[in-house]
Parts: structure tokens; C-alpha cells; sequence
């Protein structure tokens, strides 16, 4: 075990970010399509093809699942994805063409100090497409945390966000795991100390080990917000190897997002568009009943809630000024 969403058998992490611009995208590849949902309880989400991922809908399978900075200018990324999979004969069969299904969320970095002159009209063409097609390229089981990928210019009220992961075996014996980039409205840890809301979730000190601390004040629970009207989001990927439905894989995204609840304060807010995405590869084979299934719902809960706190803690601040401080600026190692 990785520790890592790619513990899960059929899917591979392809990142890659633009330093100048202080943005960056993640790519969640399958071994072949596998079924998808999504849930979206942010109140003002950045997505594209996220209405085929309902239970009602006709296609039952996606081929990646992309994750991007960029605010709107971002949803190009998918086109890069969608390149490298047709290239690889990949796609939902239409009339004897192949259209790759890779649905999309994008969080917004606009304001972090990276430059990024498109968004200002100097006529020069977003990065994000040429990023997704070698994210994608070079998918693989390893890849970075922390200020990389879609969390390279993320932040968190208090603190410098970016790029999370975690997984876990669920009692059923099937893994799940998470892939999150955190860019969030509210915060990671509780008040002005070190120790993160996630606590009481870690696994082998992955977050310092620190515990919560002995007391919660009233100040420690008072809302700490960052930015404005959308200027924040955190986007996330849960997965497991069971083989699932899409009606139980939406039952798993809408579980998931317990998660950030428990890793952020606030969530899901109207200045949020929180979303999380549920995907299952099938290679463990499926729940035997209901009682399973909440298990592995469970256990995305509580990886998802892991995956954000490792995201925080593992990050480095940008190098420019007034960029927010990372949590081993403000606390050490």
C-alpha cells in the first residue's frame, strides 16, 4: 500500500503544473471504462460532463477523470485527456468514432499570484489543454503531493492548499482511496494551531501526528473565510476496486463528501463548489450487500478526510508576495 489513491487496481495519477502561472492539473486514468458519479454540494461548482454521471443517464462509464486549476478557463484541460485517449483507440463508441468520456472539475487559483495574462486578455492561449495531454502522457502510481498538480495553486483560508491522497482497505477487504486538491473557503486545521480537524482520522502520524488538541475554544470554532464569491473550491476523486453501480457509485460520492466535513471548516459553502467524484474499477468484485457497501462508503469518508489534511501539510508556499504561508512554515516539520 502506497498510501495513495493508486492503490486501487486500474487507475493511474498523471500531474503537471505551470510554475510561472501558479497552476497546475491531475489526471485520474482507467485501465479500461469504468462506471462513474458525482456529487456537487458546493454552491458554485466549475464543471463539464458531470450531468452523464447521473444514475438516470445513458452512458455508464468514464475513461479519466480530471481535476484542474484555471477557474472556467481550466475545463480545457479534458480536451488534452481526450486527445491522448483517442490517440489509444479509447472512447465511447458513436457511429464508428470513438468520443473519450473524461468529465472535469476546475477550482479557481485566478488571484494567487501566479501569471496568468490570458485571464487578463493579452490574447495569450491558457495552458491547461497542453498540461492534461502530459499529465495523462506520463501517468503513473507514483506522483507528488502537496503544491503540485491541481493543488499547485491552491489555498485554504489560513494556509497554503495542494494536491492530497490516501487509501485504506475497508473491512469488505476491497481498497479504497482518495485524490483531492484542497482550495478551500474555510480551513484545514483548527484555529491559529497546527493540529488539523482530520486528526482523529490519521494513520501512521501521515499529517505530523499530532492529535487534536486538548481543548477546542469558542475562538478555535469561530468561521475563518478566504477570498470572495468564487474564488474557492475543493475537488476531489474517490475510488475503490469493488464493482459497483453508478446508482451505488453516487451512494459513494455523496458519502464522501463526510470527509471534507470532518477535514474543513466551513464546507460546502455558496461560495464553494465542492464536488467529489466516485469511481469504481471492478477488479475486487462487487459488495455482497448493503451492509458492504456502507463500509466501503465509510472508508471513502474517512480516506477522503486523510487525503485533505495530507494535501495541507504536505504543500509549499509560492514563491510570491503575500503568498499564504505553508502549514511547515508556520509550524515546522
Amino acid at each position: 500500500m502506497r498510501n495513495l489513491i493508486t492503490d486501487v487496481r486500474g487507475l493511474l495519477v498523471g500531474q503537471t503544473q505551470d510554475i510561472a502561472a501558479a497552476t497546475g492539473v491531475t489526471v485520474a486514468l482507467f485501465d479500461r471504462p469504468t462506471v462513474a458519479s458525482v456529487a456537487i454540494l458546493g454552491g458554485a461548482p466549475g464543471t463539464r460532463d458531470t450531468a452523464l454521471l447521473e444514475p438516470e443517464m445513458t452512458v455508464e462509464h468514464v475513461d479519466a477523470i480530471v481535476l484542474s486549476g484555471g477557474s472556467a478557463w481550466g475545463l480545457a484541460a479534458a480536451d488534452g485527456v481526450m486527445a491522448t485517449l483517442a490517440a489509444n483507440g479509447r472512447g465511447f463508441p458513436v457511429g464508428g468514432m470513438r468520443v473519450p468520456i473524461v468529465p472535469q472539475a476546475i477550482l479557481f487559483d485566478l488571484l494567487n499570484g501566479g501569471d496568468k495574462g490570458w485571464a487578463r486578455g493579452n490574447g495569450a492561449e491558457a495552458p491547461y489543454r497542453a498540461l492534461a495531454q502530459a499529465a495523462a502522457e506520463n501517468a503513473g502510481t507514483e506522483f507528488f503531493l502537496g503544491s503540485a498538480g491541481a493543488g499547485y495553486g491552491a489555498t485554504t483560508a489560513t494556509l497554503k492548499g495542494g494536491l492530497g491522497s490516501a487509501s485504506a482497505r475497508a473491512a469488505t477487504g476491497q481498497i479504497v482511496g482518495a485524490l483531492v486538491a484542497v482550495n478551500a473557503v474555510g480551513s484545514a486545521t483548527i484555529g491559529d494551531g497546527p493540529c488539523f480537524w482530520a486528526a482523529p482520522y490519521e494513520q501512521a502520524s501521515e499529517f505530523g501526528g499530532l492529535g487534536w488538541p486538548s481543548l477546542i475554544s469558542p475562538d478555535d470554532l469561530g468561521l475563518r473565510f478566504k477570498g470572495g464569491a468564487g474564488q474557492n473550491t475543493t475537488i476531489a476523486l474517490v475510488a475503490t476496486d469493488a464493482a459497483l453501480t453508478k446508482s451505488q457509485a453516487k451512494r459513494l460520492a455523496l458519502a464522501a463528501h463526510d470527509g471534507l466535513a470532518r477535514a474543513l471548516r466551513p464546507v460546502h459553502a455558496p461560495l464553494d463548489g465542492d464536488v467529489v467524484f466516485a469511481a469504481a474499477t471492478g477488479h475486487s468484485g462487487a459488495p455482497p450487500d448493503a451492509f458492504a457497501l456502507a463500509e466501503l462508503c465509510a472508508t471513502a469518508a474517512d480516506v477522503l478526510a486523510r487525503a485533505v489534511a495530507r494535501g495541507v501539510h504536505a504543500a509549499t508556499a509560492l514563491p510570491f508576495a503575500g503568498a499564504k504561508p505553508a502549514w511547515r512554515d508556520r509550524f515546522g516539520t
